[in-house]
């Protein structure tokens, strides 16, 4: 047992996010940790890697038991951007460096001790060694390299700093440090948000062979079915864990089996209540119609003696149904909580023109790299393009480029008249942290209070309690949730979205997806999503060294394919 948490319990004011929760990590588990958005699963992993406290509770670690955290946000990475990234890598394998170090100054020492001497030396040195080789010391030097060239960024001069690094190369960077480490436990909370499917792939690999623990929250179904043997559930209901043998695909199969039985179980105890209430009333009736037939005087005895009978066995019933009923009420089977039905769909115009926006030698550089140049292409009212290229390749520049927001070196970007694009960044910058969920929400709206809640409640991406929340107290999954109701509150007609499946809890995913599959305007996604990107489907558009090619081939094309170079 490498962690064991006793009755963890978690909140923020009033509002408890973990209760009473409990559980062991052992050195052979892989597992992913899911729930709704808000839940407390990034809340969980803080706790256990020491950066927030419980109310109550207790976690155990064993001796010597090393635990490394990445956390959600590039932006909240404990990366110190004040060294470079060889400073970074130096320290990440600092241990290993100094027991290297140490295994020099015994055999230095060795080599002029005494025999008399040499015996605590050569046990010294046998206990180093030992632990130098078991932490892969010996294969330091190319683990480093195999590892940067995994997460495609080996082509980063070590010399750079850190606080010149953009958001994902930083996250990237980190999680590099993170796994030359090699902590006995991996607290990975979505650690696939900034990787480019060949890094993800390689990420995958590393995990499944990963001679430590692994406790991972993630979105990504595709990389939970590969990467874990169990999943934890933590319930936005009781706010407890619980776990599921297997993995993601296991899990909903266990999940949906345990909801029919707990709905089956529920309907069969309501009726037995049902079915005691009627009788014991029964019962009651009967005795009262007996009372109320008054006995005739040539048989008043016998008639007495048979009521009194009567009465005696109908007060037997009584007693039995009402023992039962007791028993029943004294520990029900809870009613089965209400499934939230996220109801995410977008209402517009569809476009009358047959070309939504024509892009015309758009060419960008930003400093002396050339992120693109030339892209010429006419986006149709209904397209469905997936944007793909490795991290850095000027994907997001490009969108902005469509939107205004930046200008191209050269080149020209039309929109049709009455076009109005709706977008979804990948980091969520737009909300401002100060306002309340409902001021977000209705910023640059006209109508009234009374309709933006109904609209919220109506998606069902929020509760009433929910509405005055301020945005920085929000989690990453929520706040994606406020700017998905943002974003259909926009009516738009376009829609550019950035890594969209990034940060949304499994609930909240499905159905964005299909709202976005059924979206009646031209969609441009840009997702290293493979769960997403098997079903959108829709037209290749591949940014890669400068140049942008077009083609429509199949996912499975996207999924196996690989890129040079890197940010």
């Amino acid at each position: 047992m490498l962690i064991t948490a006793r009755s963890l319990t978690k909140a923020y004011g009033a509002i408890v996010v973990l209760n009473d929760i409990s559980f062991v990590l052992n050195a052979s588990d892989r597992i992913g940790v899911v729930g709704p958005n808000g839940a407390g699963k990034s809340t969980l992993l803080r706790i256990l890697a020491g950066h927030e406290k419980p109310e109550s509770g207790k976690i155990s670690f064993a001796p010597d038991v090393e635990a490394g955290y990445l956390p959600q946000q590039a932006s909240d990475h404990l990366v110190d951007g004040e060294g470079s990234i060889q400073d970074l890598l130096l320290q990440a394998t600092g241990n290993l460096r100094q027991l290297e170090k140490r295994m020099h100054e015994l055999e230095a020492a060795m080599a002029v001790v005494d025999a008399d001497h040499i015996d605590p030396l050569l046990n010294e040195y046998s206990n180093v060694a030992s632990r130098f080789q078991d932490l892969g010391g010996y294969e330091i030097d190319y683990r480093i390299e195999q590892v940067m060239a995994g997460l495609h960024i080996d082509a980063l001069p070590r010399e750079r700093g850190v606080a010149t690094l953009s958001g994902g190369e930083r996250a990237r960077v980190g999680l590099a440090a993170l796994l030359l480490r090699s902590p006995d436990v991996l607290l990975l909370d979505e650690p696939t948000n900034h990787l480019d499917f060949p890094s993800m792939e390689w990420l995958e690999s590393y995990l499944i062979n990963y001679r430590g623990a692994l406790l991972m929250v993630s979105h990504d179904r595709q990389f939970l079915n590969r990467a874990v043997n169990q999943i934890f559930e933590i319930s936005e209901h009781d706010h407890n864990l619980h776990s599921y043998t297997g993995n993601y695909d296991a899990y909903v199969q266990a999940q949906a089996s345990a909801r029919a039985k707990w709905e089956a179980d529920y309907e069969r105890q309501q009726e037995e209540m049902q079915e005691l209430r009627k009788r014991i009333k029964d019962a009651e009736r009967s005795v009262g119609h007996a009372n109320r037939t008054a006995p005739r005087d040539n048989d008043k005895f016998v008639r007495y003696f048979l009521a009194q009978g009567k009465q005696n066995a109908i007060s037997s019933i009584v007693r039995t149904a009402e023992v039962q009923l007791k028993r029943i009420e004294s520990n029900p089977i809870p009613k089965p909580p209400e499934l939230v039905h996220i109801k995410s769909q977008f209402t517009t115009e569809p476009l009358r023109s047959q070309e939504a926006i024509t892009l015309t030698n758009i060419s960008k550089h930003i400093g002396k790299k050339n992120l693109f140049q030339d892209i010429t292409s006419t986006i149709q009212p209904e397209a469905r393009i997936l944007l793909t290229g490795p991290n850095g390749a000027g994907k997001t520049t490009l969108f902005r480029i469509i939107m205004g927001q930046v200008e191209p070196d050269s080149g020209q970007v039309q929109l049709a008249p009455g076009v109005r694009i709706g977008y979804l960044s990948q980091e969520g910058e737009a909300l401002d942290p100060d306002q309340t969920v409902l001021e977000a929400y209705s910023h640059q709206q006209v109508g009234f209070e009374g309709e933006f809640i109904g609209r919220l409640l109506g998606h069902g991406l929020f509760r009433l309690e929910d509405m005055q929340k301020k945005v920085r107290y929000l989690s990453h999954g929520q706040k994606r949730k406020l700017e998905i109701a943002c974003l259909m509150a926009q009516h738009p007609n376009v829609l550019l979205l950035d890594e969209p499946t990034n940060y949304i809890s499994l609930d909240v995913l499905e159905a964005f997806e299909e709202a976005i599959l059924q979206f009646p305007g031209p969609v441009i996604a840009i997702s290293h999503d493979r769960w997403f990107i098997q079903r959108y489907g829709g037209e290749l558009w591949t940014l890669n060294q400068g140049r942008l090619s077009i083609n429509t081939a199949s996912d499975s094309d996207y999924l196996h394919s690989s890129w040079q170079g890197a940010d």
